[in-house]
């Protein structure tokens, strides 16, 4: 962490507010021998917080769209889900190989 005179830190305040930002902390040393901790504000909301689009939609516009997202285009999808056979093989060999079995 940077230490910044009491003076260094008058004259050249931008870079110093930068510069705690960037790496979450500066100090400031006074004549005297005081050392001062300069951190940014934590944020007291979530990143995840976004704006509200305001697009008025209903719940069944909504649940409409949805369903058409989750619909399979084409056979682009068709790979991406295993086959009924594929199912009942991988279903019945429980991780075990069809050669590592032991017969009863």
């Amino acid at each position: 962490m940077k230490v910044y005179t009491y003076s260094e830190a008058r004259q050249q305040l931008a870079t110093v507010l930068e510069q705690a930002g960037r790496e979450g902390g500066v100090r400031i040393r006074r004549k005297d021998g005081q050392v001062f901790l300069l951190q940014p504000e934590r944020r007291k909301t979530s990143p995840l917080d976004v704006p509200v689009l305001g697009l008025k939609l209903t719940r069944k516009e909504i649940v409409e769209f949805v369903h058409a997202g989750r619909k399979p285009v084409g056979r682009a999808n068709k790979g991406l889900q295993p086959s009924a056979s594929r199912a009942k093989r991988s279903a019945g060999s429980k991780g075990i190989s069809r050669s590592r079995r032991l017969k009863p």
